[in-house]
């Protein structure tokens, strides 16, 4: 590293300190969802491989929730795999799902989180179905931030699974279908949800520049407050993570208009 690199580390840092010693804590977000877009595109300007730059998105994520922890931010979801990444062709699929395993492991063995899979369990391999239940177990006692890992998630997925839920629940307390037309509403969809027993996200990120949430937790980011950054997943950095904080600190909140 150069002294012009070095200079310009330093001068982020000092930055990174100034926001982060007028972030007002009383307007932290309970809920932070985030969009880790661009592991693709950081590992073709390093000129790394695909995989490569999944790993690197993925070593991001403890360090992200370091910066959370620092705060008072009780709920964080990450957005590990969509239901169309399925799609994408299996020399990059079969390494990213080991790296997201490992990924699922390490959360787990950390000892400072909760995880909770919020995604279809049926679309993932056996093995990553059985990686998901222990790391659920062995967490549920901790008093730690609640960290959802989306994995095999879609947003219409979502509320398809919870209208299904709902119906088959109806069934099962033989409901009939008048009596479940005349209950239906909003609160109980939402009971149905993958996050049914959460706050809905205050904030949602997302890197790498796009502007769309893609699906991403479309029934529960109705009120939330976007914050969208140019910088790709792998090189987000805490002087990132306390601009989307202060950014959503001084925006008045509205609900309904």
């Amino acid at each position: 590293m150069n002294l012009r690199d070095k200079l310009r580390g330093l001068l982020v840092r000092l930055y990174a300190r100034r926001v982060e010693g007028h972030l007002d804590h009383a307007q932290v977000p309970k809920h932070i969802g985030v969009i880790m877009d661009g592991n693709r595109r950081w590992a073709k300007a390093a000129g790394s491989s695909t995989v490569d730059g999944h790993r690197a998105g993925a070593g991001k994520i403890e360090e992200f929730l370091g910066w959370c922890s620092e705060t008072d931010v009780e709920v964080v979801t990450l957005w590990l795999l969509s239901t169309d990444n399925f799609d994408r062709p299996q020399e990059e699929l079969v390494p990213l799902l080991g790296i997201i395993e490992d990924v699922v492991r390490t959360l787990a063995a950390d000892g400072r989180w909760r995880v909770h899979h919020v995604g279809t369990p049926d679309l993932l391999p056996s093995g990553m179905q059985t990686v998901l239940k222990e790391a659920e177990e062995t967490t549920a006692h901790v008093d730690g931030i609640v960290v959802n890992v989306a994995i095999g998630y879609g947003g219409r997925q979502e509320i398809a699974d919870a209208v299904r839920s709902m119906l088959l629940d109806a069934k099962d307390r033989g409901t009939s279908m008048e009596d479940l037309a005349d209950a239906v509403d909003t609160d109980m969809i939402g009971r149905h949800l993958y996050t049914s027993d959460q706050p809905d996200p205050d904030l949602v990120i997302r890197t790498s520049g796009e502007q769309r949430l893609s699906g991403f937790m479309l029934w529960q980011t109705a009120h939330s407050e976007y914050y969208f950054c140019d910088v790709f997943w792998p090189a987000f950095r805490k002087v990132d993570f306390l601009r989307a904080m202060r950014d959503y600190a001084v925006r008045h909140r509205r609900y309904g208009g």
